[in-house]
């Protein structure tokens, strides 16, 4: 299989995961345009899983390194296999959060107040489970990302963002967050992090767990966004007979903001051997200033907030960058 031999190319795969992650709500915005988000998400997860299963027989069936797909699936501990599932699970229920978020207060705002608390929470349970990299510089960076967060809170209230629709999304955003600095343990527990060449057995390959990870997004799918269908934040409910209805460049919409997603996610976890879960995730996470830039420039969320507005917007993108940059260093 495919493994990642230096720390710069491990650096390079979370700057793509950045990008992919804080890219792939772009498609929810241009779908949103005749389509829910609840129905949005059953094309979103198709799009996780077939790229899991792409990336699973090519990088992760070629080269004599590391097990194959196939034979590391089928000596893989059914607690690891469990450990990946789940964290899909967790994944699923964060992200469908995320993306009611997204819909109800823009990328602009549940971004950064959603993946910025999973970014902070994430990067402490990743490290305390394996502490590999500068810690005094790691969380230095976290806390100007923390600040960072805050300001952009700070920018939509002032822009008048602060209605009873925006309130919920922004506690949504919360609650997602919490949730998805969990998601990644899960997944990094079922690797062996310390040696992708020859990994312990029972222990799985990053493409392996990736896809067992995506397999628990999808079947959980048929709870949470069937209950988020029936039930959902915001609107009437949604059926099936909706789904099925849509139009086919509406469906590869959904699918390629699932495969975008999935692109950060598979190299994310390929760089996490070399550079650590943490520092790993915590730049991949930095995914919330791409958002913030596509939904401050793009889809213009803060249009019309003023000179004040601007001004913490920009902070907020500096405290970003010098977080990152400080995050970066930690692993060097």
């Amino acid at each position: 299989m495919f493994i990642v031999d230096n720390y710069t190319l491990a650096v390079l795969f979370c700057f793509i995961t950045m990008l992919c992650w804080g890219s792939w709500g772009n498609t929810q915005k241009l779908a949103a345009k005749s389509w829910r988000y609840e129905l949005f998400y059953w094309d979103y997860v198709t799009g996780v899983l077939f790229f899991s299963l792409v990336s699973a027989f090519t990088l992760g069936s070629i080269g004599n390194e590391g097990r194959s797909f196939l034979p590391d699936l089928a000596q893989a501990d059914t607690k690891n296999i469990l450990s990946a599932f789940i964290g899909g699970v967790v994944f699923n229920a964060a992200n469908i959060l995320l993306s009611a978020a997204i819909a109800i207060a823009g990328m602009a705002v549940a971004f950064p107040v959603g993946i910025g608390i999973a970014l902070v929470l994430g990067v402490i349970v990743n490290y305390m489970a394996a502490q590999k990299g500068d810690a005094m510089l790691l969380f230095l960076g976290v806390a100007l990302i923390v600040v960072a967060v805050i300001l952009n809170a700070i920018a939509y209230k002032i822009k008048g963002g602060a209605q009873k629709s925006s309130a919920k999304g922004i506690v949504l955003s919360v609650v997602a967050g919490i949730l998805m600095a969990f998601f990644y343990r899960f997944v990094a527990a079922s690797m062996d992090l310390n040696n992708f060449s020859a990994p312990q057995a029972g222990k799985m390959t990053p493409y392996t767990a990736v896809f067992i990870f995506s397999t628990g997004i999808f079947i959980s799918n048929f709870l949470f966004n069937t209950l988020l269908m029936k039930k959902p934040f915001t609107g009437a409910a949604v059926s099936y007979k909706a789904y099925f209805s849509g139009k086919f460049s509406t469906h590869l919409t959904g699918i390629l903001g699932g495969l975008i997603w999935g692109l950060g996610n598979s190299l994310n976890l390929i760089a996490a051997g070399k550079a650590g879960a943490a520092i790993s995730y915590g730049l991949g996470q930095g995914a919330t200033m791409v958002a913030a830039l596509w939904g401050v420039f793009i889809w213009k969320e803060f249009a019309g907030g003023g000179k004040k507005v601007q001004q913490l917007i920009g902070f907020m993108f500096l405290l970003f960058i010098a977080g990152l940059a400080l995050i970066i260093l930690a692993g060097s």
